[in-house]
């Protein structure tokens, strides 16, 4: 729900600031006032386009700011802004709501934020979609598109229709790709052949070497410690020799063991304590140069003796090497070029048996589509029959009594070069990412007249009431979330005012809405009456909004009664307006029409 709005330099306005309720809000106001820019404002929110052009003149930026609670709304409302939420890392305000701003520069550049964080201006329409509905004019004319009339359908359905919706494009998809990898298969057999030969080539090449992982790097180390290996075997003799003696020639001199053990024998003889405490630690030095000894004789055993080793070593490096020219910078690159190679090759089975198998695989999977299409088809013929009575119902009460409102499903028949044909009942049919189907709505004006599309039939101020009646419809399933309506009713007056304002009473029992209006038969229904007025100070004109008491009511009901505010009759009609309203509104018959 929308719980308040800040508009800074917007227009005509300056700075506003408008508190939003639960249940009906009517926002009225002098022609050029700025009720406009109001909801204006909204598909700012909603991430539309930013306009220069919008900017209060002399000021250097507009900023429209929201504040959004999502308690109220239904359940998958809240797991979508929820997900938005968390991935633009936005946090909430202390009360728990979320505050959108978007600001839009003299230049025309535009910066968006969501609870506290800079985020695209899309991720507002992400954040805004699920609660936030605005029809203005432009929203009226989306109405005439199959598009929207097919979702419109869709939603009518329920979740029966999202079901069987998910199926099918589960099925098309899994259909799509089989189609995808046969006709490839078909068309490019001999080269997919030729491939599956280089394939077949290079594994051999390097089964036959047969890498272990990370063998290269262990090559390269032994080579170069065999490289070294006089060295290495010098040193390491030298070493041992002088800590154990020369092993060759016993004869010619003690080894650091013999030297040590002697040192500690005359210290522990010694009846001295100075000296006899020394002896433990020749101990200590005796062990540690028993086991350098000992590690000593190990190495020196390891080392190789044969002297072909190296050329063994350098031979299956030069093998590595060969691999790793071809296929990897390393071998286990090599190990995995074969993995995803020998992926592919199995893949690539271009046999007869081969594609007689995938063949067949994909008429499973066209079998799967065709039966979710059916199924899709016949839900949607019976939703548009109930859609279409009920819209028709509506329209009864909004002046329009004679009106009907047909809803049309019919299949969309293939293309001379369709991406994705699929026979259907004995008809070669499109298979959409929505189905096999179209929808039209249609209009009859009055009972004989033939049925022609919304965009042929319907006038701006008819288009508007099948726009509410279908709003009305479509809202009896959920709960929550905030309308918006851009004087939706134009080019109406009269009893059909009344009734406007008495639906859009009753959508506000389940709704948030709010309503632009030019009709005080319309604004009397409002729970919370909010007007725009502009002053004009010499300077320029200024726009702000507040909301009426009592009184104020009256009087700007007045207003719009043909400017009647300074009369007695004016206020008193309007006084009128406001009771019978009042009366519509408690009434059962509102709550269950």
């Amino acid at each position: 729900m929308l719980t308040e709005i800040r508009i800074d330099g917007l227009g005509v306005i300056s700075t506003a600031t408008a508190q939003f309720h639960a249940g009906l809000t009517c926002l009225t106001g002098e022609t050029g006032a700025g009720k406009t820019m109001v909801v204006t404002s909204l598909h700012l929110l909603g991430g539309a386009r930013a306009d220069a052009g919008r900017v209060r003149q002399g000021a250097a930026r507009a900023v429209v700011e929201g504040r959004f609670t999502v308690d109220e709304v239904h359940d998958g409302a809240r797991d979508e802004v929820e997900k938005v939420l968390e991935s633009a890392g936005a946090q909430r305000d202390d009360d728990g709501s979320i505050i959108a701003v978007r600001t839009v520069g003299g230049d025309g550049r535009s910066r968006a934020h969501l609870g506290g964080r800079g985020v695209p201006a899309a991720v507002l329409g992400d954040f805004t979609a699920p609660l936030l509905t605005v029809h203005g004019q432009n929203d009226q004319l989306r109405l005439q598109r199959p598009e929207q009339q097919l979702r419109a359908l869709d939603q009518f359905a329920g979740p029966v229709m999202d079901g069987l919706l998910r199926k099918y494009q589960l099925a098309r998809r899994t259909w799509l790709q089989a189609r995808d990898e046969l006709l490839e298969r078909t068309e490019r057999s001999r080269e997919l052949a030729l491939e599956a030969d280089r394939l077949k080539y290079s594994l051999d090449e390097i089964d036959a070497v047969a890498p272990e992982p990370g063998e290269d790097e262990h090559i390269v180390t032994e080579v170069r410690r065999l490289s070294d290996l006089d060295s290495l075997r010098e040193s390491a003799t030298a070493a041992h020799d002088a800590l154990a003696g020369p092993a060759d020639s016993p004869g010619e001199g003690a080894g650091a063991l013999d030297l040590l053990g002697t040192a500690r024998a005359r210290l522990e003889s010694s009846e001295d304590r100075g000296l006899s405490e020394l002896a433990p630690r020749l101990g200590e030095a005796i062990s540690v140069v028993v086991d350098v000894t000992t590690e000593l004789s190990t190495y020196l055993s390891d080392l190789p003796s044969d002297p072909g080793a190296l050329d063994s070593l350098l031979t299956r490096q030069a093998e590595l090497k060969a691999l790793t020219r071809k296929y990897a910078p390393d071998i286990d690159g090599v190990r995995a070029w074969a993995d995803d190679a020998r992926g592919r090759l199995d893949s690539l089975d271009v046999s007869d048996e081969a594609l007689a198998a995938l063949a067949k695989e994909v008429e499973s999977a066209a079998e799967q589509v065709r039966e979710t299409a059916k199924k899709l088809t016949a839900a949607r013929g019976k939703a548009a029959k109930k859609l279409a009575a009920a819209v028709s119902a509506e329209l009864s009460g909004l002046a329009m009594g004679r009106a009907k409102l047909e809803v049309a499903v019919r299949p969309v028949p293939a293309a001379a070069q369709d991406s994705a044909p699929i026979t259907v009942g004995g008809k070669d049919l499109h298979a959409g990412s929505t189905g096999v189907d179209e929808v039209e709505f249609r209009l009859s004006a009055h009972s004989g007249a033939q049925s022609l599309p919304l965009s042929k039939s319907a006038s701006g101020g008819e288009l508007s009431r099948v726009m509410l009646a279908l709003e009305v419809v479509l809202a009896s399933s959920e709960h929550g979330s905030t309308m918006v309506f851009d004087e939706v009713d134009a080019g109406v007056g009269g009893r059909a005012a009344v009734e406007i304002g008495r639906r859009l009473a009753r959508l506000a029992r389940t709704h948030q809405v709010i309503v632009v209006t030019h009709l005080p038969q319309v604004a009397a229904f409002a729970d919370t009456h909010l007007v725009v007025d502009k002053v004009d100070d010499g300077k320029g004109v200024n726009s702000g909004v507040h909301a009426l008491t009592t009184e104020e009511r009256v009087k700007e009901l007045a207003r719009m009664l043909a400017g009647l505010d300074d009369t007695e009759t004016g206020r008193a009609h309007a006084e009128e307006l406001l009771e019978t309203a009042r009366t519509e509104k408690d009434s059962p018959a509102t709550a269950t029409t």
